[in-house]
């Protein structure tokens, strides 16, 4: 038994079992023992890989979009770049860099911004992006203003309620404590329309609220956001709990706050979310529609051109990681949210 499991005991004997969704919320963020304030969980040696982390490409191609969309906004003189969930900070100096070559303008206009709690992380971020760089809790904090937004992999880690239809009502899916440590059961009755014996739903009122500040923001101070995480775009597919330990799933009651916990995001509710907080959402792209029709095979030929047969090799194999139907490209999901002014940022329209 670990130090959390210990902590997670002593609150089930106190208040009886806890549902998913606070269970998550504590193996995740405990302030002492959650799985993201005591580590850095990314890269080969951690328990897994992110986009930004198979390839440069991926931030700067995302790069390119935001100076796209801050072109079309008018070039406003000041804008915020906000990142929730940054990671090791990959991301948003990949997206500055591309900036940087490609729009100064804009990199001379734009604050820098990452709402992140992790001690660890944050000290990683530090470290990657020199220069003026604000963090924040939330989303909240960020001041006010014009502002880019993305999240990379963040939403898939908030936490997630489960109900699960057993002897034709619905009931809510906790985690209780048995002589042989934490296990999945069920408890109190629920109510919910529909459904069929044996189904299992997710719901995420913490993400849905995160998703409708955000759309007030882009709605009362303009702007556009670009969210990408794996997922589904209609009617969920049921259970999608899952823990991550060393690149290998695990049972999710196991070594509580020493595995990653995500769920896939349902981008129906979360662009709904969006919009009732006052944002356009625009249709879905896979992942690898978006990269392609942002030039993904163009800039990888490019670096390939003037690399030996290794390192060629290791392009493609990046390629094929960040956009291959049976890798992250149909896996992942991109959705864009807007302003209402805002013209349709390319791909996402005709």
């Amino acid at each position: 038994m670990n130090r959390l499991e210990a902590v997670l005991g002593r609150l089930i004997a106190e208040e009886g079992p806890l549902p998913i969704d606070r269970y998550m919320g504590l193996c995740l963020g405990h302030p002492q023992f959650g799985y993201y304030m005591t580590r850095d969980p990314l890269g080969e040696k951690g328990d897994f890989l992110t986009a930004p982390e198979v390839s440069q490409v991926f931030g700067e191609l995302i790069g390119v979009w935001c100076a796209a969309v801050w072109a079309s906004m008018g070039r406003p003189r000041h804008i915020n770049l906000v990142e929730l969930g940054p990671g090791r900070g990959t991301l948003m100096a990949d997206v500055r860099r591309a900036i940087g070559q490609t729009a100064p303008a804009l990199a001379q206009a734009l604050s820098i911004h990452l709402v992140e709690t992790s001690p660890v992380l944050r000290a990683a971020q530090r470290e990657r992006l020199d220069g003026v760089v604000e963090w924040h809790a939330s989303l909240a904090d960020v001041p006010d203003g014009p502002m880019l937004c993305l999240a990379n992999e963040f939403f898939d880690a908030i936490p997630v309620r489960q109900i699960e239809r057993r002897g034709g009502r619905w009931h809510e899916r906790v985690v209780g404590l048995t002589d042989s440590g934490l296990t999945l059961g069920l408890g109190l009755e629920v109510e919910q329309p529909g459904g069929e014996e044996g189904d299992v739903a997710e719901l995420s009122p913490a993400r849905e609220e995160i998703a409708r500040s955000l759309g007030r923001r882009l709605a009362g101070h303009g702007g556009a956001a670009l969210i990408i995480d794996y997922g589904h775009l209609g009617a969920g597919p049921g259970d999608t709990l899952q823990a991550m330990r060393g690149h290998r799933f695990v049972p999710v009651t196991h070594a509580p706050g020493e595995s990653d916990l995500t769920a896939h995001v349902d981008f129906a509710a979360l662009g709904r979310a969006l919009a009732a907080g006052g944002a356009v959402v625009r249709p879905a792209l896979t992942q690898r529609q978006f990269l392609l029709a942002m030039g993904l095979e163009t800039r990888f030929s490019r670096l390939a051109a003037g690399a030996d047969a290794a390192a060629a090799a290791q392009l493609a194999r990046q390629q094929a990681r960040l956009a291959e139907e049976a890798q992250m490209g149909n896996l992942f999901k991109v959705l864009a949210a807007t302003m209402p002014t805002l013209p349709t940022p390319y791909p996402f329209g005709p």
